[in-house]
């Protein structure tokens, strides 16, 4: 069964977790976890992607993502391209679909952080090549499966354990969180001001990806959602691109901060966990995004780990 899963994710565009079963998410997971025991064992190299090029498209900054993309593909024995938006012909007008079939000529997978998801499905519907969704402005898998893998290695499953997020419930980060929780069974809690809930119609396709006794709760009471958590999450207020809202989202989610007082609420032995970048003194404090549960740095390293679980299988 296993060798079966594994045969099925070669090819497959990477834009949503909800695309994959538990199994398929899980065999990622499982190879992500054997190419960190090699790394850590000293081996570097793996040569799965040997002869390989990888394109790796930014239209946002980015700092991990973009090293360990970059890293990753190395590591896994192939050759990543860096392409800025602006440094391509998308910067003068050239379509997302002409640049989707101009990639199929020269590389075996395309990696894309940009603004808008319909621009990753439009090149992952006309390129051959696997396309990897490195954010889009709704949703963030590769950094779910990050989240997950630190999770296990701390927690020893996702299934049962109750997660909460804290903070606007509407980015991509939560959104990909809310759904990889629920598709491997685990209890998900959404602390978030009203008008940051994730809508309903989210609500209810995430609900639908449950496995076991998986469990999606909203709540407008940050202490509620962490009284029980075995892991505390949360991002930051103002992204990319909301830069005009900045002063409302700042003064609507300031009860929200993840401080020692929250904390104070959460079972003693909760990790704490943030994608990065943090704004230290908004949504997180410098006292709790660097005390004793935090585990934000093993998060950041495991966006390598995870990434080259799926592109192993995937490419």
């Amino acid at each position: 069964m296993e060798g079966i899963v594994v045969k099925s994710l070669r090819g497959r565009d990477f834009l949503d977790t909800a695309d994959f079963t538990r199994e398929e998410l899980t065999a990622m997971l499982s190879r992500a976890a054997e190419l960190k025991s090699e790394t850590l064992r000293g081996s570097r190299i793996n040569t799965c992607l040997a002869g390989k090029s990888v394109a790796l498209l930014f239209q946002k900054p980015s700092t991990r993502t973009r090293i360990s993309f970059d890293v990753g593909v190395h590591q896994l024995g192939g050759h990543p391209i860096y392409l800025g938006w602006n440094e391509l012909q998308l910067g003068r007008g050239e379509t997302v679909t002409d640049t989707g079939r101009t990639f199929d000529c020269f590389v075996d997978g395309i990696v894309a952080r940009v603004f808008r998801h319909s621009d990753l499905e439009e090149m992952a519907r006309v390129a051959d090549a696997p396309v990897v969704n490195a954010l889009s402005d709704s949703s963030h898998p590769c950094q779910a499966m990050a989240d997950c893998l630190t999770i296990i290695e701390r927690k020893g499953r996702i299934e049962g354990i109750n997660v909460a997020f804290v903070g606007d419930g509407n980015s991509n980060v939560c959104r990909s969180l809310a759904e990889i929780v629920l598709q491997m069974g685990g209890k998900m809690a959404i602390a978030s001001p009203k008008a940051f809930m994730p809508p309903d119609e989210f609500v209810r396709s995430a609900r639908r990806l449950s496995s076991g006794a998986a469990s999606l709760e909203l709540t407008e009471d940050p202490n509620d959602a962490v009284k029980e958590a075995g892991v505390v999450y949360t991002d930051v207020w103002v992204s990319m691109g909301q830069e005009a809202e900045a002063e409302a989202r700042r003064s609507s989610m300031r009860p929200y901060q993840l401080n020692a007082s929250l904390m104070a609420t959460a079972p003693s032995d909760a990790i704490v966990m943030h994608c990065l970048p943090a704004h230290r003194g908004e949504e997180v404090t410098a006292e709790v995004i660097d005390g004793r549960n935090s585990v934000v740095w093993e998060q950041a390293e495991n966006r390598l780990h995870a990434q080259k679980g799926i592109m192993s299988l995937l490419f």
